[in-house]
C-alpha cells in the first residue's frame, strides 16, 4: 500500500478503516477513518515512505505526548505500515475558528474567552519545554457545545515543514488569533485564513478598536501588548502564555464554561460554512434544544471536513431566529389590536371555565390515587402476576414532569452518541429507541470511558421523585445523576454531576431510579455504565423515559 493507494474503504495497519479524504498538506493526506478495534472515529495523517518529513512526524508525535491538557486532541498512534507512514489523532465535532470567522468576528467576550482557553492549554505545554508550533485559525476548533479543542500539537508543524516552533512563536500566534477574532481581519500584510489583511497606518498595525467599533478597551490593550512593536502607551509586552492567561482572566473571568451564544455562533458558522449548508432546507418544526446546546447531525472535525448531504427527515438542528425589526414581533404596517369590554368579559369567562375543569380533573385524579393506595395497603389485590412493561408507567406523586428537550452525553468519547435518536426516548412510543454505539471486549463500554447517557431538560427547576427507564437487554447498570450545586447550565464534564440513584445488572424492562434524598433540578442525566451483550459486542438500548415530580 502506498500513499496513492490509501483510498476510502482501505484498511490501514489492519485497524483503521479509511472513510474520507479531508485535506492535503504538501503531499501529505489527511483522512477521516474508523478505528475498528475501539469503534471510534479518528483522523489519520498519511505520508508516503521516503517522505523527508517522516522522521519529523515521528519526533513530533513523541513530543505531542507531553500535551496532556484535555483541550489538546491527542496523538493516539504513529507508525510505518503497508508502505506508508501514518499518525492517528483524536476526532472531535465542531467548527474551526477559520470557518467561524468566515461568518464574521466574534463578540469581545467570545474572543477573549477563546484566546484564554487556548493560552491556558499552551501554558501547560510550555512548562514541559515544548511548543505547538502551528497555532492558527485552522488548528483551533470550537465544538458543537462551545468548548475549545486544539489540533495538531507538534504534528501540524511537522506536516507543514515549519520547524518545531517555540513558546514565544506560539504567543505571537495567540495574538494573531485574538486580533482576528475581534476584527475579522488578519494582522499581516497579505490575506490569510480567508481573511483580508488588517489596515496599517504609518507602518503600524491599527488596533482592534480602530478597525471595528465596540471592541472592549481592555481586550484592545491586550491585543496591542501582544502584537504592538512596541505596545502603545509604554505598556509592557505580553511574552508568555501564562501572562496572557492572567491578563485575559482579568477581563473575561476564569470560568471554563463557554460564554453565551458560543454554541449558536458555531451553528451560524455551520449554516454559512459551505455550499451544502447554504442550500439546506429548514425543518418546519425542529424539536427544542436544551441549554440551548444544539446537536447537529454531523460536524467538521479536527480542523478539516465536509458536510454530508442534508436529510430533512432526521436533522434536528435548531435554527437561530432573528429578532423582528422593531422588537415587538409585529410588522410596522400591522395595526395594533383594539380591545373591548365585551371581549374581555368573554375571555374572563373562558378562563374561569378552564380553571373549573382543571380543578375537577385534579379532584378525580386524587381520588383515583387514593383508591390505588388503598389497594396497595390492604384492599383487594389482583391475583394476576405482575407484568413487565416496555413503557414506563406513572407513579403516585406530583405527576409527570414535562421534558423540554434532551441531548446525548458522551463527555469522554467523541462527544456524540446517536444524537438523532434521543427524541425517541420521550415520544411516548415504546417501539422507537435510542441505542449506544457498539463497544467491544468489555460490557463497561469497552473500558474506554466511565459511561454514556442522555441529559433531559425539564425547562425549569422541578422536583424529581422517580425516573422510570424502559431498558432493552439484560445486565444493564444505570445511574440517575443531577448537576452538582446550583447549575445554570448542564455540566459538560461528568465531574459536574452527582449520582442520586444507582441500579446494577438490571434485567430487560422498566427500572425505577428514585433519588436517595429529595431532589429538585432542571437537568436529569440517565447514565449507562454497563451495557447488555449484543451481536458483535455490547450496546445499551432505551425505549422510553418518564420523569415523575
Amino acid at each position: 500500500m502506498s500513499n496513492q493507494t490509501v483510498t476510502p474503504g482501505a484498511l490501514l495497519a489492519g485497524r483503521y478503516r479509511i472513510a474520507e479524504l479531508l485535506a492535503e498538506i504538501d503531499g501529505a493526506r489527511v483522512w477521516r477513518a474508523v478505528d475498528e478495534v475501539l469503534s471510534r472515529a479518528v483522523v489519520v495523517d498519511v505520508l508516503p515512505v521516503g517522505d523527508p518529513r517522516t522522521n519529523l512526524l515521528f519526533d513530533a508525535a513523541r513530543r505531542a505526548a507531553a500535551a496532556n491538557d484535555p483541550r489538546f486532541l491527542r496523538v493516539l498512534d504513529c507508525d510505518m505500515h503497508d508502505g506508508v507512514t501514518y499518525c492517528v489523532r483524536e476526532w472531535a465535532g465542531g467548527r474551526t475558528l477559520e470557518r467561524m470567522l468566515g461568518s464574521g468576528p466574534l463578540t469581545g467576550q467570545q474572543a477573549g474567552w477563546l484566546a484564554r482557553e487556548v493560552s491556558e492549554a499552551l501554558e501547560n505545554l510550555h512548562r514541559t519545554g515544548y511548543a505547538h508550533g502551528a497555532i492558527s485559525p485552522a488548528t483551533v476548533v470550537v465544538t458543537d457545545a462551545g468548548a475549545i479543542k486544539v489540533v495538531g500539537v507538534a504534528t501540524e508543524a511537522a506536516l507543514r515543514s515549519v520547524g518545531a516552533g517555540s513558546p514565544e512563536e506560539d504567543v505571537r500566534s495567540l495574538g494573531e488569533l485574538l486580533y482576528a477574532s475581534l476584527t475579522g481581519r488578519w494582522p499581516g500584510p497579505a490575506p490569510l485564513w480567508g481573511l483580508q489583511p488588517a489596515p496599517v497606518e504609518h507602518g503600524r498595525l491599527l488596533s482592534p478598536r480602530q478597525v471595528r467599533a465596540g471592541v472592549p478597551r481592555s481586550l484592545d490593550d491586550i491585543s496591542d501588548r501582544l502584537l504592538g512593536d512596541p505596545p502603545r502607551h509604554h505598556a509592557p509586552p505580553i511574552t508568555s502564555a501564562a501572562g496572557l492567561s492572567a491578563a485575559l482572566s482579568g477581563v473575561v473571568g476564569s470560568s471554563h464554561e463557554p460564554p453565551n451564544q458560543m454554541d449558536e455562533t458555531v451553528q451560524v458558522a455551520r449554516q454559512n460554512g459551505s455550499i451544502d449548508d447554504a442550500t439546506q432546507v429548514v425543518p418546519q418544526a425542529p424539536p427544542p434544544a436544551i441549554d440551548p446546546t444544539p446537536q447537529p447531525a454531523y460536524a467538521e472535525q479536527n480542523g478539516y471536513g465536509r458536510q454530508p448531504a442534508y436529510d430533512p427527515a432526521t436533522d434536528t438542528r435548531p435554527v437561530r431566529r432573528q429578532p423582528p425589526p422593531n422588537g415587538n414581533g409585529r410588522r410596522r404596517d400591522e395595526p395594533k389590536p383594539k380591545g373591548s369590554w365585551g371581549g374581555r368579559i368573554l375571555i374572563l369567562l373562558a378562563i374561569l371555565a378552564l380553571l373549573s375543569v382543571i380543578a375537577m380533573a385534579q379532584f378525580l385524579l386524587k381520588g383515583a390515587m387514593n383508591n390505588d393506595q388503598t389497594d396497595a395497603d390492604g384492599g383487594a389485590k389482583s391475583s394476576a402476576p405482575p407484568q413487565t412493561s416496555s413503557t414506563p408507567s406513572a407513579t403516585a406523586g406530583g405527576g409527570k414532569a414535562a421534558i423540554a428537550g434532551a441531548k446525548d452525553f458522551d463527555p469522554d468519547g467523541d462527544k456524540t452518541e446517536r444524537p438523532k435518536d434521543v427524541p425517541n426516548t420521550y415520544d411516548g412510543d415504546p417501539s422507537t429507541i435510542w441505542k449506544t454505539q457498539t463497544y467491544r471486549n468489555k460490557p463497561n463500554l469497552g473500558g474506554l470511558k466511565p459511561g454514556v447517557g442522555i441529559i433531559y431538560d425539564l425547562g425549569a427547576k422541578t422536583p424529581v421523585s422517580n425516573v422510570a427507564v424502559a431498558l432493552q437487554g439484560d445486565d444493564t447498570s444505570i445511574q440517575l445523576m443531577v448537576p452538582e450545586g446550583d447549575a445554570g447550565k448542564s455540566p459538560s464534564s461528568i465531574d459536574g454531576w452527582k449520582a442520586v440513584a444507582t441500579l446494577e445488572d438490571q434485567a430487560e424492562g422498566t427500572v425505577n431510579l428514585k433519588p436517595s434524598a429529595p431532589t429538585e433540578t432542571r437537568y436529569v442525566l440517565v447514565w449507562l455504565t454497563k451495557l447488555p451483550k449484543v451481536s458483535g459486542g455490547y450496546q445499551g438500548i432505551i425505549s422510553e423515559v418518564s420523569i415523575q415530580k
